[in-house]
């Protein structure tokens, strides 16, 4: 099994980098990718767990875009890590992060549900890619939800009273980042996203793959996606999105969505190309 799309405490996920990587293993699959937001902080430690325990580790990340005030997720395989490119890139989007979650933290307390955002920056400031999740954990922490799904629908998803637009690189520059970076584009979870509009001029600017395998794609959307990319001339990717999460949207678990052996020979081929 081939699961290209996971998440560490360097980002928003639940688990450490290596714990990650066990975790992994155990599932039973071959190869998987770390895809943190906006980070590639937790590679390393990831690297020497997967090199141990005999597994295929891709580096990869998961960069946020934005088109039209609305957020769009690409990921990145085969990068780089030590990219200049891309380190300069990563630490403009630590700036921007840690712009929102000040402002954000700024409406709470207007709101009457203040936070101490404090110990989110400086899990920033310690290498870690900080956003609305660390906000609707602190949320539950103080007793104001019961669950970041709650969080999400009263105070942080789009048009919520303290969701705070972010600011940042259009989908086509990302995809220029990744490149620059020596990497391989995906447009994660396009049926999340819900911006097919965007994906023919995507394609045209460079990206390479479509995320057409995902835990919140059923069987018809995965087929529509994988359908899309056939025409446009796109890779395909899939991974689960695990966060480490035991309740609500984020019940992905490892390996529940795998990519096909050759697809993924197909990319790993195109990134040689590269």
């Amino acid at each position: 099994m081939i699961d290209l799309h996971t998440h560490s405490t360097a980002s928003d996920g639940l688990l450490a980098p290596s714990e990650l990587v066990l975790q992994a293993r155990a599932a039973g699959l071959s190869a998987f990718s770390i895809t943190d937001h906006d980070t590639t902080a937790g590679f390393a430690a990831a690297r020497e767990a997967a090199a141990d325990v005999g597994l295929e580790l891709v580096p990869g990340i998961e960069i946020s875009a934005v088109s039209e005030g609305h957020d769009v997720h690409i990921l990145g395989y085969f990068v780089d890590v030590e990219s200049a490119t891309l380190r300069t890139f990563i630490g403009g989007q630590r700036e921007e992060r840690l712009r929102r979650v000040h402002e954000m933290g700024h409406r709470l307390r207007d709101l009457g549900c203040p936070i101490d955002v404090d110990p989110i920056l400086d899990a920033a400031r310690g290498g870690r890619s900080v956003g609305r999740p660390q906000i609707a954990t602190a949320l539950m922490s103080r007793g104001y939800v019961a669950t970041r799904d709650e969080a999400f629908a009263r105070f942080l998803e789009f048009g919520a009273p303290a969701f705070v637009p972010r600011c940042g690189a259009s989908p086509e520059q990302v995809v220029g980042v990744i490149h620059a970076a020596g990497g391989l584009a995906s447009m994660a979870h396009p049926g999340l996203t819900r911006r097919d509009d965007i994906i023919p001029s995507l394609a045209a600017a460079g990206l390479d793959a479509l995320e057409v395998g995902h835990s919140d794609h059923d069987a018809g959307t995965e087929a529509r996606y994988r359908a899309m990319a056939r025409d446009l001339g796109l890779l395909v990717t899939a991974g689960s999105d695990f966060h480490g999460d035991t309740g609500g949207r984020r019940q992905a678990r490892l390996g529940a969505v795998s990519l096909d052996e050759g697809d993924f020979a197909a990319l790993k081929h195109a990134a040689a190309r590269s």
